[in-house]
């Protein structure tokens, strides 16, 4: 996964690791931070960020990388880690992905995915709010974006987290409640009803707008 720079991210199929060599600055940090936003979505699960053989002269290059682990830190069945110095985590749980094409019927099919994965994984709690969070999500691709789309849940600890990635570069902008006589331009107020967190991040050719919802906060709201 070489990039046009001096830095390159070396990888391969097989391993959990990738490595950076050379010089990252921060004239290289884009690249870089493409490349592995890139791994990350193709392949979740774990990621080891080896820098043993890169110099980073500059702070703020550094800055970048760990931006990039905030940026994925609530991403569906993702870990990354810089240069560990300890033993790494156990690798997150097999998420569940579905490819969607930007049609109504969509958002059925997701909300038919979130159900049997909050199932599965003993989030029953979650079912109601989830499929309403994936809802406006896929939705919003269907009526902005219209572009195929890739659904990925999976859960973390009494959390479940969402992820809808498109190719467009359109990001959702949320600018606080509606007013009452507006119509439409509600579906991030619902999400942010819902859910605990939530925002996007950008791709070279598109985006993922991500929430987590949490098992807890149903509980809360219900007692």
């Amino acid at each position: 996964m070489p990039t046009d720079a001096r830095c390159l991210v070396e990888a391969d199929d097989f391993s959990p690791t990738v490595r950076l060599t050379g010089v990252l600055d921060r004239s290289e940090v884009e690249a870089v931070r493409d490349a592995l936003l890139a791994r990350l979505w193709q392949r979740p699960g774990l990621l080891l960020v080896d820098l043993s053989g890169v110099r980073i002269p500059d702070r703020l290059a550094r800055d970048a990388l760990d931006e990039v682990c905030r940026a994925v830190a609530d991403w569906p069945a993702t870990e990354l880690l810089l240069d560990p110095g300890e033993p790494p985590p156990a690798a997150p749980p097999e998420p569940i992905d579905a490819e969607l094409t930007p049609v109504v019927e969509a958002a059925r099919e997701a909300r038919v995915l979130v159900t049997g994965g909050c199932v599965r994984w003993g989030l029953p709690e979650l079912i109601e709010p989830a499929c309403i969070a994936v809802t406006e999500m896929v939705n919003n691709v269907v009526a902005h974006a219209v572009t195929p789309m890739t659904l990925r849940l999976a859960p973390r600890g009494g959390a479940l987290h969402v992820a809808v990635r498109d190719r467009s570069t359109g990001r959702p902008a949320y600018g606080g409640p509606a007013p009452v006589d507006s119509v439409g331009g509600r579906g991030l107020l619902l999400i942010d009803t819902v859910a605990r967190r939530w925002g996007s991040t950008a791709l070279p050719d598109g985006k993922v707008v991500w929430c987590v919802l949490h098992a807890e906060d149903e509980m809360a709201l219900h007692n």
